[in-house]
């Protein structure tokens, strides 16, 4: 076995603190990295404070792993030693259903394994997450990183990237489509990034006129304030797709009104109730849809990446040592960062 240390939460009303653990010896399909960066994405939050009921103690959190290759086992030919590589959301799923057949492993239908706050496949041992010094994982779900990025702001492409590609990807958006992005955080400034690449015309939808002038240093094409009724009346029935980022419960029916006929609002930030309900008649009227859509699977995450070194497209991050993750996640719940926290994990030697 292999020492490992990070930080970790053991209860949910405890601070992450110092963790010594231990990673299993890479096999012959498996690649070990030396972590260099990991996001902080706001589902750490939720898991490491028990806020959606089903988290495992001791947690070490982080989903949105950067970093070096320092083994690979004697069946890996993808990568070799000293290789950028990446870790998402998953590191395991059943490999034999429809979805994982197709790529799609973040809707395998016997479940993913994620990288952390989930136990390894089969057993009973827990799976510990990127806030930490390195990570063993099955060569199938390491991705390989573009060399011209800048590595401490690609973490968060593995998570907040890929689930604001994926959506745009499969609902087709491209040049000469009106897209709105439906809230500016770090889902929606990974939207406003990545829809114009697509070649969109792009619109940020926010209350708030302050987000609205950060959207268009992004690149947004133009702002609307939802909160104003003249602004709304002027853009209905006007866009192709919606990205609707938004994490909390709210009303649907305004944007679903700014829907062009065989229009669709793609919904990956809420994930409880959405309220008040929704009309049918916004969606009969113009055949218009509401869907979901949640990460995107191993192919499509490298070539989102790929797609990102080809277009300079990175997160906008601030980095911050280990030792202060603790103060990072109060800032989080007050919406405190553009866009999102990357940790150095060089802190860690510390």
């Amino acid at each position: 076995m292999i020492k490992a240390h990070g930080y970790a939460a053991h209860s949910a009303d405890s601070e992450l603190k110092p963790f010594a653990f231990e990673r299993r010896n890479p096999g012959p399909r498996d690649v070990q990295i030396e972590i260099l960066y990991c996001g902080i994405c706001h589902s750490d939050l939720h898991q490491a404070r028990n806020d959606w009921q089903n988290s495992i103690y001791p947690m070490v959190p982080g989903h949105e792993i950067v970093g070096k290759v320092v083994a690979v086992g004697k069946e890996v030919k993808k990568f070799k030693v000293g290789d950028l590589a990446g870790v998402g959301c998953m590191v395991d799923s059943c490999r034999k259903c429809e979805s994982c057949q197709a790529d799609l492993e973040q809707y395998c239908e016997k479940n993913p394994t994620w990288t952390y706050n989930s136990t390894v496949r089969g057993g009973k041992d827990i799976n510990f997450g990127g806030y930490s010094d390195q990570i063993v994982v099955d060569k199938h779900f390491v991705v390989k990183i573009p060399k011209n990025l800048d590595l401490k702001a690609v973490p968060p492409l593995l998570c907040a990237g890929i689930t604001t590609y994926s959506p745009l990807k499969h609902w087709n958006v491209s040049k000469g489509q009106k897209v709105g992005i439906i809230g500016l955080g770090g889902l929606g400034h990974m939207g406003v990034k990545l829809a114009k690449a697509f070649g969109a015309h792009v619109v940020m939808i926010t209350t708030s006129p302050e987000k609205g002038k950060d959207a268009l240093k992004l690149g947004a094409d133009e702002v609307l304030i939802s909160k104003d009724p003249a602004d709304m009346q002027k853009h209905l029935g006007s866009f192709h797709f919606l990205l609707n980022t938004i994490p909390n419960a709210h009303d649907l029916n305004p944007y679903v009104a700014l829907l062009k006929r065989d229009g669709a609002m793609v919904i990956v930030g809420a994930l409880m109730a959405l309220e008040p309900p929704l009309y049918g008649s916004g969606l009969i009227g113009a055949r218009r849809t509401v869907a979901g859509s949640s990460i995107g699977g191993i192919a499509e995450t490298q070539e989102m990446l790929d797609f990102c070194g080809e277009h300079d497209i990175v997160s906008d991050v601030e980095l911050i040592a280990i030792q202060d993750v603790n103060q990072a996640y109060e800032r989080l719940i007050k919406n405190d960062v553009k866009y999102r926290f990357v940790i150095d994990l060089a802190s860690l030697k510390s």
